[in-house]
């Protein structure tokens, strides 16, 4: 009897074991984190992959799944656009998001993409318009807007950055709360459209006066400096100089709050403020899935003034990665491993410093477009009358004066002529010039001319779009670097995968960032954003 009994229990064990086992997998996951990497590149995840430490990017690589193939699905690769891209899985047509600013015809004058005129700052009392800021020029939700739709608003949404767009838009519309950096106070502060006064973990955190303490730090170079050889020596002449220094040399002073944002302690900043989010607000610990938006803004700051192949940006991102280690650390002892989900990707790439190329015998070029334009402007005057007939050049676009081309009898294809003959004249860096309002006859690769559509909003965007040939971009300076274009460089960014339901691998198959959204409303098993144009990522949920 003693023996069959044995028996019997020896048998129920693999099925109790299978039981204890289902049971301890959790059906969601407790939190979601979305981190936006702003201004990185695809090839930063390769190029630094043998200094990195186990425990990020490359704990995000092996463990994870990489998508090495993945890109944005416009031609305006810029800041605002991207935040609003990956979480509402659309384009700038549809989400209304097409530039950091753009020229509102209805207004007559420039808009800023996170403008609220209707709200005020919260926690600083100095006087400006940083505070006045919301998502309301979003026209659809976002992926954090569904969940908070699919829970009847019980998960709890955060987003932060140092910029104000880069917490805001990620979060969406019906956030708990949205948090940046205003330089002028040193605070973290938000707005009146979210709530009327700072949490008091707010207040403490700012009570701490992190930027004072930077302010005291060096940045030195986390390696020794002959190490960095995946970058160009030191001192280049194209890379801008820090405020307060004679040189683009190592160690930097830390001046003032905006040399901060332009330093690996920018990064740090936010790092300990998202800590102290996840920590104080109880972040993964209720009965619904949370979201918190993580960006890192200073990487753009550090990368616009020194270039792509610069020793400060190899070691803004060998920092970066100890501070995303630190935060996975941090939800494996609190949340623990596995009941969480992350995705990492950028909000555009960057493009390498036309000087660096022409040195080493590559082309491209700085294209100092504003003589062009006024030079247009002129011909237009002498051709149809006095006035201004280009209103804005915002985001590679043409905005034409429609009232004055109305009271001259002027057609629109004529104007277009008249730019086109121009800026495709001998010598011009400018590869084309798109009429929005004749997109069926625009000749350019197919490929391409999607780019571009998706980039048009009728009441937002301009009349016509400046292409550049590969390598070229518009700026002031001939030092430093930007981006914005659709040629590859800007538009290839990393996208990797971790944690719950996540299996470890990578594909090199074509995907676009609208597929972020889409996967995350099939992993949460939510409705997709209203205007999502992605699809979710197969290779994902392949088991």
């Amino acid at each position: 009897m003693k023996r069959l009994t044995y028996l019997l229990l020896l048998l129920s064990l693999p099925i109790f074991a299978q039981k204890t086992q289902k049971a301890s997998a959790p059906a969601k996951p407790k939190l979601v984190l979305g981190i936006m990497v702003d201004q990185m590149r695809y090839d930063y995840l390769t190029r630094y992959y043998d200094k990195y430490s186990a425990g990020g990017f490359k704990r995000l690589m092996n463990q994870g799944f990489n998508c090495r193939n993945n890109h944005y699905h416009y031609a305006s690769t810029i800041t605002g656009p991207g935040h609003a891209a990956v979480y509402t899985g659309s384009v700038p047509a549809v989400n209304g998001i097409i530039g950091n600013d753009w020229f509102d015809r209805f207004l007559g004058r420039t808009v800023y993409v996170a403008e609220d005129t209707t709200v005020t700052a919260v926690g600083t009392d100095i006087a400006g318009t940083e505070g006045k800021r919301s998502p309301v020029n979003m026209k659809t939700t976002t992926i954090t807007d569904q969940l908070r739709l699919a829970t009847h608003f019980k998960s709890k949404v955060i987003g932060i950055a140092a910029k104000d767009r880069g917490g805001i838009l990620p979060a969406g519309h019906s956030a708990n709360a949205a948090y940046w950096f205003d330089g002028k106070s040193g605070n973290w502060i938000t707005s009146t459209y979210y709530m009327q006064e700072l949490p008091q973990w707010v207040k403490d955190f700012n009570a701490k006066k992190l930027p004072d303490y930077y302010k005291t730090q060096k940045w030195e170079t986390l390696l020794p400096i002959a190490q960095y050889t995946e970058s160009d020596e030191d001192n280049q002449e194209y890379e801008n100089v820090m405020p307060g220094e004679k040189l683009p040399v190592f160690p930097h002073s830390i001046t003032s709050n905006s040399a901060i944002l332009t330093s690996p302690f920018g990064n740090n900043m936010t790092k300990e403020i998202a800590l102290a989010a996840l920590k104080n607000e109880k972040m993964g610990q209720g009965a619904f899935t949370d979201f918190l938006c993580v960006s890192f803004s200073s990487p753009d700051y550090v990368g616009h003034a020194t270039g792509t192949r610069s020793i400060e940006v190899e070691d803004t991102y060998l920092r970066l990665d100890r501070d995303i280690e630190e935060i996975l650390n941090h939800l494996d002892a609190t949340l623990g491993k596995g009941t969480y989900t992350v995705f990492l990707t950028a909000d555009h790439a960057a493009a390498d410093i036309p000087a660096f190329l022409n040195k080493n015998k590559l082309p491209g070029g700085v294209w100092m477009g504003a003589k062009e334009v006024n030079y247009l402007n002129g011909q237009m005057v002498e051709k149809y009358g006095a006035g201004k007939w280009i209103l804005s050049t915002d985001n590679y676009q043409i905005t034409m004066n429609r009232e004055l081309m109305k009271k001259n009898k002027v057609e629109m294809n004529e104007v277009f002529k008249l730019v086109q003959d121009e800026l495709l004249s001998m010598g011009s860096p400018v590869y084309q010039v798109v009429n929005f309002h004749d997109m069926a006859n625009t000749v350019i690769p197919p490929f391409y001319k999607t780019l571009i559509e998706n980039v048009y909003n009728p009441k937002r965007s301009g009349d016509f779009m400046v292409l550049l040939e590969p390598g070229w971009f518009h700026s002031g300076s001939k030092k430093g670097t930007t981006h914005g274009t659709m040629w590859q460089y800007d538009r290839h960014v990393p996208l990797l995968w971790y944690g719950w339901n996540i299996p470890a691998g990578e594909t090199t198959q074509q995907t676009y960032i609208a597929d972020i959204a889409a996967t995350l409303a099939a992993l949460l098993k939510i409705q997709e954003p209203s205007g999502c144009i992605g699809t979710p990522i197969a290779p994902i949920f392949k088991k």
